[in-house]
């Protein structure tokens, strides 16, 4: 059955729909008697009659005809905005305009499980956790650890003993007693509290991650949950249950406070909670809608749910895996780039690299001489300056395997701390079962991946700075050889003169985010956490990074080059590059450089599922 979603006022409302002849305004009077329906004050609106509004798309704020049919301007899961007569005109009326990615049109729930143990997760296993690709388990051994911890929680609370977290209050609290008949009420309002971030909600994609993780987290059996509550967590992971978690508000320690609150409170069934069936909506009736009850914490379950560095290293797993993507297609773009500048392969003598055994320097030359060497892959362009007097090129084509190595090993460097952190238990204070007691200390504390986080923007960073100079050799003719700025009559076209600038604008973007955030600290909670790491930041920024060298045309000028000098032979240079040739034929006047430059992305992705020795590290 087709399902919409209305935004009134502050809530969100699924809307089915059995027949979508019914028209816009039946949609906009049906959202509106929900809305009515769930405030216990009617909203303010005394009559559903006497109430004039207009429906809008979120996504552009395109005003819909209310006489018009929802089949002929809507689709199945769009989201509208009702916008109520008099609201427009007060101040705090703003309309909303959803993410993107908070959209879906449809959904495959997923056949497959990941069993986890908190101990075996890794960043590829979270990113594909994150798209959906699987639903979660507990194996029967995290299980049975999770329940002796719970045991010793249990224990204690009966005996009435003094714990930080657990029978007192929190930060410069935590020498305030709290009676046991209170204990639960100290959870619930921990969550609520905690519960202060700001800023864009994080995409289901990453909440889902941000949930798998932390479950992975509390499976170690080192944070007091209980099995109950641990099973009605990976329901809603499996029924795709995301609460609102915003993007901004955590400083890392203790731990992300603020994300992993805004977690925990949805699954309470407060706040905001998406899922691909309801849409936006309060959080108790998503949770109603798939069969789910809010769950109800007992002692130190609050503090369970939200002390971690879940958030940063959630956020480091999607980095860390779409910058190893970015290194094996920077290769072949420089390699690209290198062929078409008629550049020499001498620099990527394995003899020379033997001398400076780097292992990324090592894995970026012997690529290297996998798309170009000229006795193995015999190449029309490699052949035609085989013997020619050119000594030796400029460093953006002759270093990268030094430039493009150390990037390779940052990314490896900053993926075992990922992994490491994806598998550790970070609460406070840790319960240790076969000691009988429970241990504060600082396992909380998100030095470690917001250190490797700055350090993999900065890497990453240089993949597009030294691809940037590239483009300024293709597109100076005195440098390449090739037509001005790769275009046919030049001057009645511009050909790449922009796309340049626009390469040059995201770097300079990226020397500001490489900047660390890590190197910052500012004393929080009463100077009882006087020293915090900006991980959330860290990794945040790191993303956005990635994304600028992602979209950067010096990840695609070099294969567009294939047009304008494209090889005769059957090189592996002419196999990588066979899918752009096929789509980018001319660049004429009429054409939009932007389509051009999108157009390369699935060419790129596509080079990765390539033989083993273009992508990989097999000698020829």
């Amino acid at each position: 059955m087709p399902r919409y979603t209305a935004h009134v006022r502050n809530e969100w409302l699924a809307i089915p729909c059995r027949d979508t002849k019914n028209t816009i305004q039946w949609l906009g009077i049906e959202a509106l008697k929900r809305y009515i329906k769930n405030k216990p004050d009617n909203g303010g609106i005394t009559s559903v009659k006497d109430t004039r509004f207009v429906v809008r798309r979120c996504q552009g704020l395109g005003l819909l005809d209310a006489d018009d049919t929802i089949e002929d301007v809507l689709e199945n899961n769009d989201f509208v905005e009702l916008a109520i007569e008099g609201d427009t005109m007060s101040p705090d009326f703003i309309p909303c305009q959803p993410g993107v990615s908070h959209i879906t049109a449809a959904y495959r729930e997923p056949e497959e499980f990941i069993a986890l143990d908190g101990n075996s997760l890794s960043s590829n296993d979270l990113v594909n956790l994150g798209r959906g690709l699987y639903k979660i388990k507990l194996t029967s051994e995290a299980e049975h650890k999770v329940v002796q911890s719970r045991e010793l929680l249990d224990t204690i609370v009966k005996e009435n003993k003094v714990v930080y977290g657990i029978t007192t209050g929190f930060g410069k609290f935590a020498r305030t007693v709290i009676p046991v008949s209170k204990l639960k009420e100290l959870q619930e309002n921990l969550v609520r509290s905690h519960s202060a971030g700001v800023g864009n909600p994080l995409s289901p994609e990453r909440t889902r991650m941000l949930l798998a993780l932390r479950i992975n987290v509390l499976a170690k059996g080192h944070s007091g949950i209980s099995l109950e509550t641990l099973h009605a967590m990976i329901q809603a992971f499996n029924a795709s249950c995301l609460s609102f978690v915003p993007e901004k508000g955590t400083v890392g320690a203790s731990g992300d406070l603020a994300p992993l609150s805004h977690l925990a409170l949805g699954l309470m069934g407060e706040g905001k909670m998406w899922s691909p069936k309801s849409g936006w909506a309060d959080a108790k009736y998503v949770l109603e809608a798939h069969g789910l009850k809010p769950i109800s914490l007992r002692p130190k379950e609050g503090l369970a749910l939200i002390n971690g560095t879940q958030m940063i290293t959630s956020l480091g797993a999607e980095a860390v895996e779409r910058a190893q993507a970015i290194a094996q297609q920077a290769d072949i773009i420089a390699a690209l780039t290198l062929e078409v500048l008629k550049g020499t392969t001498k620099a990527f003598d394995s003899d020379i690299h033997a001398l400076r055994p780097h292992p990324g320097q090592i894995e970026v030359a012997l690529r290297f001489r996998s798309l170009l060497d000229s006795d193995h892959h015999p190449s029309s362009i490699a052949e035609s300056h085989r013997f020619c007097d050119r000594v030796q090129d400029a460093y953006t084509m002759r270093c990268c395997p030094q430039v493009h190595g150390v990037v390779n090993d940052t990314i490896k460097f900053v993926q075992n701390i990922i992994n490491t952190e994806i598998n550790s238990a970070t609460d406070n204070p840790m319960v240790f079962a076969e000691r009988g007691e429970t241990i504060s200390g600082g396992n909380f504390h998100g030095e470690y991946p917001a250190k490797a986080l700055d350090f993999l923007a900065i890497a990453v960073h240089e993949l597009a700075s030294i691809s940037e100079r590239r483009i300024e050799r293709l597109c100076n003719p005195s440098l390449s050889e090739l037509p001005a700025f790769l275009v046919t009559e030049g001057g009645l076209n511009s050909g790449f003169m922009i796309a340049h600038c626009t390469a040059a604008s995201l770097v300079s973007e990226n020397k500001v985010l490489c900047h660390p955030s890590s190197v910052d600290s500012l004393s929080t909670s009463a100077a009882t956490e006087d020293h915090v790491s900006m991980g959330g930041w860290a990794a945040r920024k790191s993303l956005r990074v990635i994304e600028h060298v992602e979209q950067g045309p010096g990840l695609k000028t070099g294969s567009c080059l294939q047009i304008s000098r494209p090889c005769t032979d059957y090189s592996l240079i002419k196999r990588s590059g066979r899918w752009l040739n096929r789509t980018l034929t001319s660049m004429g006047q009429s054409t939009s450089l932007s389509l051009v430059l999108s157009a390369p992305l699935p060419f790129l992705s596509s080079l990765l599922r390539l033989p083993e020795n273009v992508s990989g590290l097999t000698e020829p």
